[in-house]
């Protein structure tokens, strides 16, 4: 695909993530994200057959994303607190954001029958994510930086406290401090007191 095509793909997906988080997945029509991308029908399907091939891209990418830049700052050997506070302040902000939350998209596209069962799709998505948290975190616990801790348990904790916070967001009023708390017991949890702040590089 040339620069032009990858770039209308980007511009589609972008335009039907709004339009997903605003009505969820099963209401979202393949017209609803042409007047969002403002392109015709057949610029459109061009590019995507269906909602299920944008949103499951979405997804993919998404997941891709936040897998390639943890690998990138690993590679560049950042420090793993950094990373993880960089991450965590996005969580933070996301979890509030109920505008642009996929929460409800993703519970609705991964309902449907013949896509839950899939290999179970859903569950590939959380072990993807789930081996990407466990190379942060066996990182920052070979630097030191991070306890020896549960990490399957831990990244539990963080990927369902996240989830269910922004779900929660499209139903009722979420205080900021509802996840500040959170992301405050995470960091608690993974962070050595002595790797903290500015005192990450005496303990390298």
């Amino acid at each position: 695909m040339n620069k032009r095509g990858q770039e209308t793909r980007q511009h589609i997906k972008k335009c039907a993530c709004s339009v997903f988080a605003e009505k969820g997945f099963k209401d979202v029509t393949m017209k609803d994200i042409c007047e969002a991308a403002k392109l015709s029908r057949g610029g459109l399907y061009c590019h995507y057959e269906s909602t299920r091939q944008i949103f499951q891209e979405i997804v993919d990418d998404m997941t891709d994303l936040q897998e390639n830049m943890i690998d990138l700052k690993i590679r560049q050997n950042q420090p793993a607190v950094t990373i993880l506070d960089d991450i965590l302040d996005k969580y933070e902000s996301e979890m509030v954001d109920s505008h642009s939350s996929l929460s409800v998209a993703i519970y609705e596209y991964f309902s449907i029958h013949d896509i839950a069962c899939q290999k179970n799709a859903l569950y590939e998505q959380y072990t993807a994510s789930a081996n990407t948290w466990k190379k942060l975190m066996q990182y920052g616990i070979d630097r030191k930086e991070f306890y020896e801790v549960d990490i399957a348990a831990v990244f539990d904790l963080i990927v369902f406290s996240y989830q269910g916070v922004r779900m929660y967001s499209k139903l009722m009023p979420v205080e900021r401090e509802i996840p500040f708390r959170i992301i405050k017991e995470i960091r608690k949890i993974l962070v050595r007191s002595e790797c903290d702040g500015n005192n990450i590089s005496s303990v390298l």
